[in-house]
Formats: C-alpha cells, sequence, structure tokens
C-alpha cells in the first residue's frame, strides 16, 4: 500500500512539472508590480530556478504609481507589461471592464477557492492580505477600529494613502461601507489628527521608530517586523479587516504570452504557494499552511467588499481622502 502510495505521488508530481514545463519559454518577460522591492525579487529568483531561460525585467511601484504608468502606455498605444501582480482585486476588474486582461482558462486553479479568483480566469489571487491595527509596543494595545478615534490617539495614529496604495483603496472602501464604522470614519480619523504616508512601508516605519503610535497597516509587514525584533505589534480588530488578494494577471497585449503563463502557473503552484508563505503572507491556496503567528483565514472576520461598487467609487474615495488629508 506505501508503494502504491509513492507511485502515485511520484506520477502527481511528474504530472505538475510536465504541466510547468509545457510552459517552458525563452526571451523576456516584464513583470509590473507593487510587491515590496524584496519580494518581488524573490519571488523572480525562485521562478527563474524552474525557468532559467526566461529573463524577468521588472518595474515595481505602489499599485496606484503601477496604474499610472500603465495607463500613460497604453494611452501612448505602447504598453510594456506581459504580466501585473499588484494589490487588489477592485483595479484588476478595472481592466478586465476594458479588455485589457488575457484568459487563462487552463490555470490550475484546483486548491483554491473561487472566491479567490476572477470566474473567467483572466486574474488570479495569490494571497489573503488584510490590514489591522499597528502598533508600538510602548503603546495600549488597540481592540477596534475605534480606539484609533479616542483622545488617547490623537496626532498618534499614521495610514497609507489610496493616492499611493491599491490596499488603501479597498480599505478605505470597505470601512466606508461598514455600518460599524460608516463613511465618516475616515473624517473622524482627520478630527483626531491622523496623518497620511505615501504607502505602507511608511507607516511601519513611523509606527517602529515611535513617532506614531497607531497605524493602519498590512498584517504581513508588522508580524514580520515582529518577528525580527522591531517593537511592534498586530491586532485585528474586533469589527473586522478588509482584504486583498494581491492578484496576477496576463495582459491581452503581452509580448511573450507563454512566459507569462509560466509565471502565472508558477504563483499558483504548490512551490509558488510555500513561497508566499515563506515570505510571511497567508497563501491562497487551502492546501498550504500559514506562517507560524498568522491566524487561519477561516478565523478572520474579512469586512464584506462589493468589487464592482468599490471600482465606480475609486476616484471618488481617493478625492475624499485628498480633502481630508491633504496630498
Amino acid at each position: 500500500m506505501n508503494a502504491l502510495k509513492s507511485i502515485a505521488r511520484s506520477a502527481a508530481v511528474a504530472l505538475t512539472l510536465a504541466g510547468m514545463a509545457a510552459h517552458a519559454q525563452s526571451g523576456k518577460l516584464t513583470l509590473y508590480t507593487s510587491q515590496p522591492d524584496r519580494i518581488a525579487s524573490e519571488t523572480v529568483a525562485a521562478f527563474n530556478k524552474q525557468q532559467p531561460s526566461i529573463a524577468v525585467e521588472v518595474f515595481r511601484s505602489g499599485t496606484t504609481e503601477v496604474m499610472n504608468k500603465l495607463a500613460a502606455e497604453f494611452l501612448a498605444g505602447d504598453p510594456k507589461p506581459d504580466v501585473l501582480f499588484i494589490a487588489d482585486a477592485v483595479t484588476m476588474e478595472g481592466l478586465k471592464a476594458e479588455d485589457r486582461l488575457l484568459p487563462y482558462p487552463e490555470a490550475d486553479v484546483s486548491a483554491f477557492p473561487a472566491a479567490a479568483y476572477d470566474a473567467d480566469k483572466t486574474y488570479f489571487g495569490s494571497k489573503l492580505i488584510t490590514t489591522g491595527i499597528a502598533y508600538n509596543a510602548a503603546a495600549a494595545r488597540p481592540a477596534s477600529w475605534l480606539d484609533l478615534l479616542a483622545p488617547g490617539a490623537k496626532g498618534q495614529v499614521v495610514l497609507p494613502s489610496p493616492l499611493y496604495s491599491g490596499a488603501a483603496v479597498v480599505n478605505m472602501a470597505a470601512m466606508s461601507a461598514s455600518p460599524a464604522l460608516g463613511p465618516d470614519y475616515y473624517a473622524k480619523l482627520a478630527q483626531n489628527h491622523a496623518i497620511a504616508v505615501p504607502g505602507n512601508g511608511a507607516v511601519l516605519s513611523q509606527v517602529a521608530g515611535g513617532q506614531r503610535m497607531y497605524g493602519v497597516l498590512i498584517e504581513f509587514m508588522a508580524l514580520n517586523a515582529k518577528a525580527k525584533g522591531s517593537p511592534v505589534d498586530f491586532v485585528f480588530p474586533k469589527e473586522g479587516v478588509s482584504a486583498v488578494t494581491e492578484p496576477v494577471a496576463i495582459l491581452r497585449t503581452a509580448r511573450n504570452p507563454e512566459a507569462a503563463k509560466a509565471f502565472v502557473a508558477f504563483i499558483l503552484s504548490k512551490a509558488g504557494q510555500e513561497l508566499a508563505a515563506a515570505q510571511g503572507f497567508l497563501p491562497a491556496r487551502a492546501d498550504v499552511a500559514p506562517p507560524p503567528g498568522f491566524p487561519k483565514s477561516a478565523e478572520l472576520t474579512i469586512l464584506p467588499l462589493d468589487t464592482h461598487a468599490a471600482l465606480r467609487e475609486t476616484q471618488a474615495l481617493k478625492e475624499r481622502f485628498s480633502q481630508l488629508f491633504g496630498g
């Protein structure tokens, strides 16, 4: 019986490798991503171990800046990326609506929950990245989003700007739609002298450095910093957290679509998802364990988000944020 199981496992591995080898290509692959520099470099290096003949050229910035660059390229009729790997599904929905994405119907999503990927297989969630509250070890531990509005938090809260961060757009949309928080929550943060910074990295820097005691931050940055000895901790507030899935997609204008498919196949593979967990993310695949110190995704309360409504409201949310916090 054990021998039969071993043979079956070997056959499964061989089929997986054969499927990925079918996408083996050479040439250049251009990737536009909002992943942090180190994470993007590790991801490309791991991909190149399986596909050494593909030279990956990377442009990295916040999702909003990536999309601004891409929009300019669309306008010029010369979009550069083969693959887009950014923070949120709302942005991908916009591209899908413009028919900018190439469907990848043969993508293996058998180990993914249906909510993690587009039903038409034009984009695929790779992780579950939530936004909650980071706090300095010298501060009182918060339990609720409302704690950031308390007198003791006046002038002590820092948050990322949706003018730069796609996850921040999603967070603002989800929190504004939450009955427990409402559309005035961000106005109340501004009234309590919260400040905005361009991205999540700047939030972590201020909280870890003690310039601000509390930060609205994506969970992996805080938990990974804590694991490395930084004086920060993280709370999943009782009202719930927003979540982005860091989707990956192939552009319809991709110059090297087969190499792009190989990259997406790697991200969705068990090896790609184990890499995500090793990097400190909650993987999207149900058969890959979360990193140490992270809750299981089933244990989290996720604030509901209507991606189509959020897409329609994105510009209004950004304008509202600018009115409240500047920028």
